[in-house]
C-alpha cells in the first residue's frame, strides 16, 4: 500500500496541481500530508491538491507517481473514492 501522487497537470492561480492520495487509509494521507507540510484544512474529502512543489517533497518522501487514471482506480479499489469528495472532509 502507497500514497500516490500523479502528474501535476491542472492549471489553477499561476500553478500546476496535482492529487495526493493514500490506496491504504485517511489516517495514512493525513499522516503523509503533514509529513510534507499540508495543512489538514487542505483535506478535499479522499486527496489533498498539491502544487508542483509539494509534488516534489511528495515524491522525496516516498510517495509513488502514478497517472490520473492509476490514481482514481486505486482509490476506487481501496474503497476510499468519494463521489463528492468535499462531503466526506472529516472521514479518518
Amino acid at each position: 500500500m502507497a500514497v500516490l501522487v500523479d502528474d501535476a497537470r491542472w492549471p489553477w492561480r499561476g500553478r500546476r496541481w496535482a492529487h495526493l492520495v493514500s490506496d491504504e487509509s485517511y489516517e495514512e494521507l493525513h499522516l503523509f500530508a503533514a509529513s510534507i507540510g499540508k495543512r489538514r484544512a487542505a483535506f478535499q474529502g479522499d486527496h489533498y491538491d498539491v502544487d508542483e512543489a509539494e509534488r516534489e517533497l511528495a515524491l522525496a518522501a516516498g510517495a509513488v507517481a502514478v497517472n490520473s487514471r492509476e490514481l482514481v482506480a486505486r482509490l476506487r479499489a481501496a474503497d476510499l473514492r468519494q463521489r463528492n469528495a468535499r462531503r466526506a472532509d472529516n472521514r479518518t
